[in-house]
């Protein structure tokens, strides 16, 4: 047992020592060597634990959409919550998380614009991550028009309207370096406001 539990503390270890290299030089100029002397391990123990430097930004992204997965299931399934609150305290807990994340959201976007510029989709690679995050919040959505809480839209667009508001909220974290998030917040409780029935 505390051969895993070392195992996964060095494992989490190499993924915080590479986003903080990989939010100083950049993905594309970081190797694989250079993650290992930042780890103070050789390349051949780095290999025990990831394949490349690919995998270890997959198993960061990974990690930050997992973390932010189960907090906001615990927000969600918190009974003593309306609808309202839950979509209040959701956004406050996606937020609160980006900004905790700037760095490997900096080093997603800049991986993401490499992307676009190899003729990929980006989208792509961001759909898969989130679609769990949209399925909760479609559920409070759901519940929120079931109890008469909430406007009866499409689900589909409200959910849509949600998620383009946080791409706004991590875009002015990362690129515009924000810390103050009283406006983010704000912002979100106008929008918030207006699903009211």
């Amino acid at each position: 047992m505390a051969i895993i539990v070392e195992h996964d503390k060095r494992r989490h270890e190499i993924l915080e020592k590479s986003i903080e290299l990989f939010s100083r030089e950049g993905y594309e100029d970081v190797t694989f060597q250079k993650i290992a002397d930042a780890c103070g391990i050789t390349r051949t123990t780095l290999y025990i634990y990831f394949k490349n430097k690919r995998e270890i930004f997959l198993w960061s992204i990974k990690q930050f959409t997992s973390e932010l997965e189960k907090a906001l299931l615990v927000i969600i399934k918190n009974k003593g919550l309306t609808p309202e609150q839950c979509l209040r305290d959701v956004s406050e807990s996606i937020i609160q998380t980006c900004l905790a994340s700037k760095p490997l959201l900096q080093v997603l976007m800049s991986y993401l614009i490499q992307v676009q510029k190899s003729g990929s989709d980006p989208r792509e690679k961001i759909v898969r991550r989130v679609i769990r995050a949209e399925h909760l919040l479609t559920t409070i959505i759901i519940k929120g028009q079931k109890e008469k809480v909430f406007k009866v839209l499409p689900v589909k667009d409200v959910k849509d309207m949600l998620l383009r508001f946080f791409e706004a909220a991590i875009f002015e974290i990362v690129l515009y370096d924000t810390n103050d998030l009283e406006n983010i917040k704000a912002t979100f409780n106008i929008i918030i406001d207006g699903l009211l029935a």
